[in-house]
């Protein structure tokens, strides 16, 4: 048996390997990639400076608050990202914020881009989105939300010089108009998602333009757009029936039932429909809707849709066995008939979120025949129902399901988190 003495002899004796001398470039990106984490990979990077810039080089995502000289500085460190996010949050200003000259820097070092977000960075103009448009060919989605000063000028040079454009989301974006869908039309065959929520200027007549040409489109946001109404829709049934995947439509007024039979008779394969504020819209068309995608249909909105009453709730609730947010809110049609005999459906509801807030005819019983069916409920919104308290609930004896979050007065904190992920 060896001695402590004799390990002592042998470790003197056998000479010291460093680490970075036997293993190559490549060897060590094999083992930063096999790091889990942010975490991790950025512990890779602190052994030495190396390690540091090899893992600097391999980052593919950068999210970022700084001027052109902080953004040079980043595009030697970081030569291989792909995805970036300089987007500022609503609720803090850092004033001046993302300019025309980040824009400009970016278009020329970050080459490589494919992804850019810049959510509400209000200060950036026409000549910042067409300097990224002649500087990122590659680029595949651009959020340019909230950047109120962007006109179809500078996007149509995007359009024009990014010809694999997939996403484009434009909420908020005003002065864009059908100029800017007649150019994705032209120029983007490959788009797929574009979100369009408060462009006032958008008509029927762009949207049947714009899917002459954009035939692939999955994601769609139409919400308060208040100039569309169901020419567009239509068209947007009819050229993009087999793809179609999410269709938001909040308070588009002139939107009625022609929209929602032709969604009925052409897109089977709608996974969330956003109708909350379409007046003109009747139960009937809604129940021919959820008949047609039943298989299909996860997220619903239907709040503020006054026609609607208890048979089309029943209808969503007993035949789309994949539903998992409906939102009812407003719909003072609605009573505890609608939850009779939901147990007869041949499906377990895996329903998460349900939103009934000022449905004055929904009392406790009610809330407990849906509470029997759904016990997979994560999210319960019954605020402003008169005939719902959280004591009478607790009377009744009403079983909610572990960590299900129950609103009963309308100022439950952070709800929109659960909410906005389905809708």
């Amino acid at each position: 048996m060896a001695t402590s003495g004799d390990r002592g002899k042998w470790a003197a004796a056998s000479p010291r390997v460093c680490i970075n001398e036997v293993l190559t470039d490549d060897e060590l990106r094999a083992v930063l990639w096999k790091l889990q984490t942010e975490e991790e990979r950025d512990g890779f990077g602190l052994v030495c400076k190396r390690w540091l810039q090899l893992q600097s080089s391999e980052r593919r995502r950068l999210r970022a608050r700084a001027g052109p000289a902080m953004l040079r500085r980043m595009a030697e460190r970081f030569s291989g990202v792909v995805e970036m996010d300089l987007s500022q949050s609503t609720s803090r200003s850092f004033y001046p914020g993302l300019t025309d000259s980040d824009l400009s820097v970016v278009a020329a070092r970050f080459w490589r881009l494919v992804s850019l977000d810049l959510k509400n960075c209000k200060g950036i103009s026409d000549a910042g989105i067409i300097a990224l448009g002649n500087g990122l060919p590659s680029l595949q989605v651009l959020d340019v939300s909230g950047c109120r000063k962007l006109t179809d000028t500078g996007l149509i040079v995007v359009s024009q010089s990014c010809s694999k454009l997939r996403g484009l989301h434009l909420s908020g974006c005003k002065l864009v108009t059908d100029g800017l869908l007649q150019a994705l039309s032209r120029n983007c065959p490959q788009l797929e998602d574009l979100g369009l929520s408060g462009c006032h200027n958008i008509t029927d007549s762009g949207l049947s333009t714009l899917v002459n040409g954009c035939r692939r489109l999955r994601f769609l946001d139409l919400s308060k757009c208040s100039k569309v109404g169901d020419e567009g829709v239509s068209q947007i049934a009819s050229s993009s029936s087999s793809s179609l995947k999410t269709l938001k439509l909040l308070d588009c007024l002139n939107v009625s039932d022609l929209s929602i039979y032709a969604l009925a008779n052409s897109c089977e394969n709608l996974e969330t429909i956003v109708l909350g504020g379409c007046r003109n819209v009747s139960e009937e068309s809604v129940k021919a809707l959820m008949a047609a995608c039943s298989s299909s249909i996860k997220n619903l909105r239907v709040d503020w849709c006054l026609d609607v009453g208890d048979s089309s709730v029943r209808c969503v609730l007993s035949r789309c066995r994949n539903l998992a947010a409906l939102d009812i809110s407003c719909c003072d049609k609605v009573t505890d008939a609608a939850f009779h005999e939901l147990g007869a459906a041949e499906f377990e509801s895996g329903l998460k979120v349900f939103k009934a807030s000022s449905c004055p005819r929904i009392t406790v019983a009610g809330l407990g025949m849906l509470l029997e069916f759904c016990k997979f409920l994560e999210y319960v919104d019954v605020s402003s129902c008169p005939h719902i308290t959280k004591a009478g609930c607790e009377q009744a004896g009403l079983t909610f399901s572990a960590g299900c979050k129950m609103n009963f007065s309308g100022r439950l904190p952070g709800p929109d988190a659960i909410v906005d992920v389905f809708f």
